[in-house]
């Protein structure tokens, strides 16, 4: 999965709207800004549609997502 819109952020919650690299289905969700959850949480998430995460399936993990704060910032 990979982020394609974020809809409204807070603070460092979010949602959005994430597509799967494999079927191009796309599913709204919740997220934290923060480097673990782009890295680590993104790509391990399960489409709905086909099963398939980025992490399991593939070794070309897409680039990380940026976060809108620094690692470590209060916010």
């Amino acid at each position: 999965m990979k982020i394609l819109q974020i809809l409204s952020q807070y603070g460092r919650d979010f949602r959005a709207i994430y597509e799967c690299q494999y079927c191009r289905a796309v599913h709204k969700g919740t997220g934290c800004d923060d480097a673990y959850f782009h890295n680590e949480v993104i790509p391990a998430m399960a489409c709905k549609e086909c099963g398939k995460s980025t992490k399991l399936n593939s070794g070309d993990i897409p680039k990380p997502s940026r976060t809108k704060y620094p690692e470590g910032m209060q916010v």
